[in-house]
């Protein structure tokens, strides 16, 4: 230190001594100076952290921007596959209600049909008996089927008896006078005659023919009464007259089978020809084939004229001398007197018994 320097430190200690008001204010404007120093510091030092801090700050964002970036790009192809399996399930869906619906309908039609397949039991069994009941009815007007109509009457008020429900009374009742109404018909064997005559069809390609009548064969001598004969009279003259006798036998034998004397009242009915033979016979099949169809449909005008028809085509074509003509003959006379005309009756209170219980609600 020069001496210079002590004469202004006594100057200044000497202008300001310690403790006066100078020296205060020079102290305190060090302390200001201090001060803003030590403000400008922490500024500078604040202002360093704070841009530390905003440059980290805006490299995190620009990760967390790109971080966002790139999580937006997933999020949009997530996004993007979450609406293409929306629509693939919205097709789905739709084809699911499509089956939905085609199901119900189905559901609806099944309902239906098992409605209609769980009907009463009594309306079934009386459709059916109705059925059953006007089939009889018109075979029994067509073609006199009286044992068909009376097995369907019974069979119908058998199956309505396993019911005990009071309201087929009725329809039992009408069934019973029906049944009775049958049973006091006269018995007409219809499928009995129609096989006696199926019968007689058989046997007309045997019956004889006049055509077909050969003469017959001469008797021959008994080889035991010639031995008799012989053993009698052993001589030369009854040997003679033995030979006589069976010579003229013979020859009156051989001359009655030359000349023969016979009634026909139709002489062509001989001379038949093979042709003429079959044609006879085939014309006999179809009128008891015609005489059968009368039977079955109960014409009895018919039926006796076809028959009266067949015997005079016998009586005029085959020899009525042989048994199997006679028999045949003998048939056709006894079909012909059967009673066709048979007024059958109706099964109409049946019918209308069972019509008027299903027409009640």
């Amino acid at each position: 230190m020069s001496e210079s320097q002590y004469p202004t430190e006594l100057v200044h200690s000497d202008r300001y001594p310690p403790g006066g008001p100078g020296w205060l204010r020079e102290r305190g404007a060090r302390l200001i100076y201090l001060l803003v120093g030590a403000l400008a510091v922490l500024l500078a030092l604040q202002w360093w952290s704070t841009r530390t801090e905003i440059r980290n700050l805006r490299r995190d964002m620009a990760q967390r921007i790109q971080s966002g970036e790139s999580v937006s790009a997933e999020s949009r192809n997530i996004a993007k596959s979450v609406q293409d399996d929306v629509k693939d399930l919205q097709s789905k869906v739709s084809v699911l209600e499509n089956k939905q619906v085609e199901g119900q309908s189905q559901q609806v039609a099944l309902e239906q049909m098992y409605q209609e397949l769980s009907r009463n039991r009594d309306d079934w069994a009386l459709a059916e008996i109705e059925q059953v009941l006007s089939t009889a009815s018109q075979q029994l007007q067509l073609a006199g089927n009286v044992q068909g109509a009376l097995i369907a009457l019974q069979n119908a008020d058998a199956r309505l008896s396993h019911s005990d429900k009071p309201q087929f009374i009725t329809i039992r009742r009408a069934l019973a006078r029906d049944i009775e109404k049958l049973k006091a018909l006269p018995l007409v064997d219809i499928t009995g005659i129609a096989l006696r005559l199926d019968t007689l069809m058989g046997q007309i390609d045997t019956m004889p023919l006049l055509s077909d009548e050969k003469p017959a064969a001469p008797a021959a001598t008994p080889k035991g009464k010639a031995s008799a004969q012989q053993a009698v009279a052993p001589s030369f003259l009854g040997t003679v007259k033995d030979k006589w006798n069976g010579f003229s036998a013979e020859m009156w034998a051989e001359l009655r089978q030359l000349v023969q004397i016979r009634r026909v009242d139709t002489p062509q009915a001989l001379l038949l020809s093979p042709g003429e033979a079959y044609y006879a016979r085939e014309n006999l099949k179809l009128r008891l084939l015609s005489a059968r169809l009368s039977l079955l449909s109960r014409n009895q005008n018919a039926f006796r004229s076809d028959l009266a028809a067949a015997q005079e085509t016998i009586r005029r074509y085959f020899d009525t001398r042989a048994r199997q003509t006679q028999s045949a003959l003998a048939l056709l006379k006894q079909l012909q007197g059967s009673d066709l005309n048979i007024e059958m009756p109706t099964l109409n209170d049946s019918l209308n018994a069972v019509r008027g219980y299903k027409a009640k609600p």
